[in-house]
């Protein structure tokens, strides 16, 4: 019985073991999903910016919806392919986008900003008056010691 509960566990092991390293008869096809992309989502986006005049390129409002059309096709594509998303070939591909598209965009439009003072200043304002508010009511409690013993 402990033999045969061994070889079940070691059999068990090796499948297990095997599911992880051979690829499945679904996995995902790179290379053939690499080249989908190109084929269908870059051309798409080359078209539409295409029609867009090259000064509006760094233009977020102007270029979003383009933008996200060849984000959702990426994502469309692996998702019919059994692909992960994202993955290296998207962040690759994403990458060599912005180098030819975006490389000459100014940072200016996507840095943080402080927030406006009408929505800093309560943030800032309530936690020091509480802060003072405990503290006073600390020293108040610390000079009334009749009655607490």
């Amino acid at each position: 019985m402990a033999l045969e509960s061994t070889l079940l566990l070691k059999a068990g092991l090796v499948l297990l073991m095997a599911a992880q390293v051979l690829p499945s008869g679904s996995a995902c096809n790179t290379v053939f999903y690499e080249r989908m992309i190109n084929d269908l989502c870059l051309v798409k986006f080359k078209f539409d910016m295409g029609g867009l005049d090259r000064t509006l390129w760094c233009s977020w409002p102007d270029t979003t919806k383009i933008y996200e059309g060849l984000t959702n096709c990426t994502f469309q594509v692996a998702l019919r392919m059994d692909c992960f998303w994202p993955n290296q070939i998207v962040d690759r591909f994403f990458m060599n986008l912005h180098r030819s598209y975006f490389h000459d965009c100014p940072l200016t439009g996507r840095l943080l900003h402080d927030p406006p003072i009408g929505i800093l200043a309560p943030f800032i304002a309530v936690p020091v008056l509480i802060t003072l508010l405990m503290t006073a009511l600390v020293v108040w409690r610390s000079k009334r010691t009749e009655g607490v013993l």
